[in-house]
């Protein structure tokens, strides 16, 4: 049975905190020399969204990927404050929100300008889009050039209010599941705007041994931020094999290697904790998880205790 919010704002309640500082509009996440430890906001969606800071200060994180589509800690559907309420829920308690992540595909959504422009005000740097599946019937390169008309409107929009788009390699029958579909329609595109989620989880399912890591290289010019999932293969009741979610460095990704390759580029950005498997614990599975990526970090990075 999962925990109750109760039980979740308990928990946390004994954690270790570090000390406030005011929220300063419009001047986005702090510069660092080393990824900020995010968690994708949606695992606790059991705690609502103005009281989410303390809640992700006690669990040891830099910061917050915030769920703003339908389900989300923000649905875009809700008047402005409350997004903006959610920003500064975080921001007010010294932790940063580098990413929202959203359902949006196009420009089609009457709220998508909205939720950009108030991001974008307030700092927020990067804008994850929703994901475009394959159609049943339409040639792949019908689909990804209707995908590629998507992402010039949605990059347009990322430019006018100085955010970034960053797409995901999401696994499936996803357009972008392979690094080298996203590469195809961005490539003509400024890198300073449209970039990559790289999900690493992701990308060792589809490319295998080493195929990740050619992804990997491939994305590294225009990596806006990262996704940390991990997971095994298992066969199901009809000997399907499948991915099964686990908790970080239980699976089949090479973390050691992966943040090896971050360090070398330098990379900076958000990384974002996903957590897809049913822990009989939430918090605890919470709390192993960002030890874990921060333990990668500091390694990879040569720091100390903590990330900056």
């Amino acid at each position: 049975m999962g925990l109750t919010r109760r039980q979740l704002l308990a928990g946390v309640a004994s954690g270790a905190s570090r000390a406030a500082a005011q929220y300063r509009a419009g001047n986005g996440p702090k510069v660092r020399t080393s990824p900020a430890v995010c968690l994708y906001s949606q695992l606790l969606i059991k705690v609502p969204y103005d009281e989410l800071g303390p809640v992700l200060r006690n669990l040891g994180v830099d910061g917050c990927d915030l769920s703003v589509e339908p389900g989300g800690h923000v649905n875009p559907q809700q008047q402005d404050f409350h997004l903006m309420r959610a920003v500064e829920a975080i921001t007010g308690v010294g932790l940063d929100v580098p990413v929202i992540t959203t359902a949006y595909t196009s420009l089609a959504d009457p709220t998508i300008r909205n939720v950009a422009g108030i991001c974008g005000e307030m700092g927020v740097p990067v804008f994850k889009p929703g994901h475009w599946k394959y159609t049943a019937g339409t040639e792949i390169e019908a689909r990804l050039a209707e995908v590629q008309r998507d992402l010039a409107g949605l990059a347009s929009l990322a430019r006018a209010v100085n955010m970034a788009l960053a797409i995901q390699n999401l696994a499936g029958e996803n357009v972008g599941e392979a690094v080298w579909d996203i590469h195809m329609m961005i490539r003509g595109t400024d890198p300073r705007t449209v970039g990559y989620d790289f999900d690493v989880g992701s990308a060792t399912a589809e490319g295998g041994l080493g195929g990740w890591s050619v992804a990997l290289r491939l994305a590294l010019p225009r990596l806006k931020m990262v996704t940390a999932r991990d997971f095994v293969w298992s066969k199901d009741a009809n000997g399907a094999w499948r991915m099964t979610p686990c908790p970080l460095g239980e699976g089949m990704v090479d973390w050691p290697r992966f943040f090896a390759v971050l360090a070398r580029a330098r990379f900076a950005g958000p990384i974002s904790i996903q957590m897809d498997y049913q822990p009989k614990d939430e918090l605890a599975a919470i709390r192993h998880d960002v030890d874990f990526v921060r333990k990668q970090v500091n390694a990879a990075y040569g720091l100390g205790g903590g990330g900056q």
